[in-house]
């Protein structure tokens, strides 16, 4: 059994709050636009991580992280990436990639749109945890923590990060 702590589009913003929501997970994943190493500094101090990089990520990203990382834990095979749609709308580019070989989890991040849904036809459970960071359209910044225990994924909440110290 592993608890994961899944987090997306932090564009350079860190929130303490991370360390708290996660502290009880084995591993934390990043669904890419980081915005800057100092966040995956943070992360790797704070517990192993994984991720990929996203279209606003320079060379000190993608030199620790790729594109697509695809692998295999607690009898779950998985599949971060961070442009990658999701079902009924996969992205063209890998729509017969994840048909061909589908994963049991689809990661994404990119549209700042927190979405949990699950492919029927395929049998993909699909997560996109949002964005965790200020820039962009959304409102609230979210995460997600969810339990991988022998070939299940299992206990998925949402995390939902209200700042009350901004002024609108």
């Amino acid at each position: 059994m592993k608890r994961i702590g899944l987090l997306s589009d932090t564009h350079g913003y860190w929130d303490e709050r991370i360390l708290q929501y996660f502290s009880e997970c084995d591993e934390v994943w990043h669904a890419g636009d980081w915005g800057s190493s100092e966040i995956k500094e943070k992360l790797e101090a704070f517990k192993p991580l994984r991720g990929v990089w996203g279209n606003i990520d320079g060379y000190e990203i993608r030199k620790h992280f790729p594109q697509h990382n695809r692998f295999t834990l607690e009898g779950v095979r998985v599949w971060i990436t961070h442009i990658g749609g999701y079902p009924g709308k996969y992205e063209a580019s890998l729509r017969a990639l994840i048909q061909q070989d589908p994963p049991d989890l689809f990661i994404t991040g990119h549209s700042h749109i927190l979405k949990i849904m699950y492919d029927k036809r395929l049998k993909i459970l699909h997560i996109n945890p949002g964005a965790a960071g200020k820039q962009g359209f959304h409102q609230i910044k979210t995460m997600v923590r969810f339990i991988l225990n022998a070939g299940k994924i299992e206990d998925v909440e949402v995390i939902e990060l209200y700042d009350t110290r901004e002024t609108l």
